[in-house]
């Protein structure tokens, strides 16, 4: 007899609230039940390039080993590397030395906070450069951030972005056949990204990427259209999708990603995990009905 799935573990990306000290997200987050955080490293939060960040860390591992939240360590601030150009320099870019440098940064912190993995997307391709050269210069981006990942024990969880190079499951399957296939090669699968724009029907994409997926980022969303919504303002059916995303073998964090909701940031977390506990149940009274 197959054991049951094991329960979702949901986070919160702290990109949905940037009017919040880190501290006091982390509080926020373990007071409304959440199991984990996703952090976004920017300017507010953490920053990587911080002369005190080996202090912040420290401090930072302690708070959510005391509030017993998982972490997952994301690096898709799009103005961080370039105040006028979101995502930039990419790994395609000339100045991709930027981005790699980042990236490595990413990888130390979340080896120090005990994330398992370090999120990150393919922005734009450069401008002209044929789709076949842009797929190489970011595969060979992504092999050189590769070697840091087997130094520090951390797999690197490409997303796929809407209006991106890679913006969908397979594409980021072909950039994982590039890189040979690589143990620490993943993917973040964004449910309301793969809604919007993917080709395939949503539960079809969760069995795509079933294979390589490390984690999960979750929001409502509508078809052709990029805004991160709350749930239930969309068209997704979540009771169908967490119980696709509790068959997965290895999903990490499922992570509510609403950056739009920072103004009223606790309340917004609030309704989402309450919304999600209870997409959750009607999932497994489906499941028990079978």
């Amino acid at each position: 007899m197959r054991p049951p799935p094991t329960p979702l573990k949901f986070g919160y990306g702290t990109n949905g609230f940037t009017h919040h000290r880190l501290a006091d997200v982390l509080v926020v987050l373990s007071d409304l039940g959440y199991d984990g955080v996703a952090l976004t490293l920017d300017h507010n939060h953490l920053d990587p390039y911080a002369e005190d960040l080996p202090r912040r860390v420290t401090a930072l591992a302690r708070q959510l080993d005391r509030l017993g939240l998982d972490v997952t360590v994301e690096t898709g601030a799009p103005f961080f590397l370039d105040p006028w150009g979101k995502h930039l320099p990419t790994l395609m870019s000339d100045g991709s030395e930027l981005r790699v440098d980042l990236l490595r940064r990413a990888l130390r912190i979340a080896a120090d906070l005990g994330s398992p993995t370090v999120h990150l997307c393919s922005g734009p391709a450069p401008e002209g450069l044929p789709e076949e050269d842009a797929f190489k210069r970011l595969a060979e981006g992504v092999e050189v951030v590769l070697e840091s990942a087997e130094k520090h024990g951390v797999a690197m969880a490409f997303e796929p972005e809407p209006y991106m190079f890679v913006d969908t499951v397979e594409r980021c399957l072909r950039l994982a056949r590039l890189v040979g296939g690589h143990p620490l090669f993943g993917i973040t699968l964004d449910i309301g990204h793969a809604h919007c724009v993917e080709e395939h029907p949503l539960l079809e994409c969760v069995r795509l990427a079933a294979p390589l997926v490390r984690n999960v980022q979750i929001e409502d969303m509508r078809r052709g259209v990029h805004q991160h919504l709350e749930f239930g303002s969309g068209e997704i059916d979540f009771p169908a999708v967490l119980a696709a995303l509790r068959d997965l073998d290895r999903r990490g964090l499922v992570s509510v990603e609403i950056q739009g909701g920072s103004l009223d940031a606790p309340e917004v977390a609030r309704r989402s995990i309450e919304f999600l506990r209870t997409a959750e149940r009607t999932a497994e009274r489906a499941a028990a009905d079978l």
